[in-house]
């Protein structure tokens, strides 16, 4: 199994649980050290190739993700292997899509779902969950 990333790392958030996961924008370098394992991108068209494994959920800029069951189900499988691995999930900008789907891995994690972007907030990006769709999105997750 990889190593976990450290909490100090740039853009790593822990969860209730004790998982650890990386959130950065595409449009910005590599972070050095080591890389992810395994990441979710959240873009409106499908991303380069990386060594790692990663998915890819389709997911305009400003909006909501295109397919909802995908999404849950990625969100799942990534605060799943967050638990011994690397996960890394990136958008563009590394605030809005990404903000919301840590929200969403929060409200799966136990955060409660109206508690899950200021959670998000104070532990990622004091910007993450750009929209109000997007803040919508994260309150009704539970219900879905």
């Amino acid at each position: 199994m990889a190593e976990n990333w450290s909490s100090s790392d740039l853009g790593v958030m822990r969860f209730p649980s004790g998982a650890l996961v990386r959130g950065r924008g595409l449009r910005h370098p590599l972070p050095t050290g080591p890389t992810p394992t395994f990441a979710l991108y959240l873009l409106g068209k499908q991303p380069p190739r990386t060594e790692w494994e990663a998915r890819w959920l389709h997911w305009p800029d400003f909006r909501l993700p295109k397919d909802r069951q995908q999404a849950r189900a990625v969100f799942k499988e990534a605060l799943a292997r967050a638990a011994d691995e690397r996960v890394e999930i990136a958008c563009g900008g590394g605030r809005g899509r990404t903000g919301t789907a840590l929200a969403c891995m929060a409200v799966l994690d136990g955060v409660p779902a109206d508690r899950a972007v200021a959670f998000v907030r104070r532990h990622y990006h004091p910007r993450a969950v750009e929209t109000p769709w997007q803040r919508r999105y994260v309150r009704h997750f539970a219900d879905a």
